[in-house]
């Protein structure tokens, strides 16, 4: 009896039938029967034959919601950057499965339906995190927030096509580099923000003074700020 988990069967199955007759031609029982099982046990692995074609979008929300969850105000966009290429990384490990996918759902209205629906819960999740770091309540932010959570799950979904389609080799590389790009966008947290009350902030200009002439403005400066 074949150790490959029941799961992995029917999903095989699933697209091996989907591609000898098509996705609307296969029932639940040609796939069950394919893989070797009863229906109980396709129902028990996935709702419906739908289902079997899409990755655990469940799983995966939630661990990129663990993944934001666990930064601080000052390590917040790093962790949309870590959020953006575990989901990245999780196609990827599908390999093959996730091309085959790729293909389906091109050519099945019904499914790219579904696509488009569980992208906008990504979406979602990212904006409701961008918003509340941010703080500000008011439309301006929000629309701020909800482009910016676009801007993320655009950049994810051009790399991952582009590695879906072969003409990436390097699709770990080319997310960082479109994440540099959208995190150029994001409004950098305030040093009180990132640091708390204490510590000492340093602020650089250029003068045409010199230095011995300048440090006794600059020292009266600071015994005035901090109060000696």
């Amino acid at each position: 009896m074949s150790k490959t988990p029941a799961r992995i069967r029917l999903a095989d199955a699933a697209f091996a039938l989907f591609d000898e007759r098509g996705y609307e031609q296969t029932t639940v029982d040609d796939i069950a029967e394919r893989a070797g099982v009863g229906r109980t046990t396709f129902f028990r692995h996935y709702r419906s034959k739908e289902e079997v074609i899409f990755p655990d979008h469940d799983r995966l929300l939630a661990a990129i919601k663990d993944r934001l969850v666990t930064s601080s105000h000052s390590t917040a966009l790093v962790a949309v950057s870590d959020a953006v290429r575990l989901v990245l990384l999780h196609y990827i490990e599908e390999g093959d499965l996730a091309r085959r996918r790729y293909a389906l759902t091109s050519k099945v209205a019904a499914l790219r339906d579904r696509e488009i629906a569980s992208v906008a819960r990504y979406q979602r999740l990212f904006r409701e995190f961008i918003a509340d770091l941010m703080g500000d309540p008011t439309a301006t932010a929000s629309l701020r927030a909800e482009l910016m959570a676009a801007n993320v799950v655009a950049a994810h979904n051009h790399v991952l096509r582009r590695w879906l389609r072969g003409e990436s080799s390097d699709p770990v590389a080319e997310m960082d580099e479109a994440m540099r790009e959208v995190l150029a966008l994001f409004p950098a947290p305030s040093v009180h923000e990132a640091s708390g009350d204490d510590g000492t902030t340093v602020i650089a200009f250029r003068t045409g003074q010199d230095l011995d002439t300048l440090l006794p403005s600059l020292r009266r400066f600071i015994e005035g700020t901090t109060g000696h």
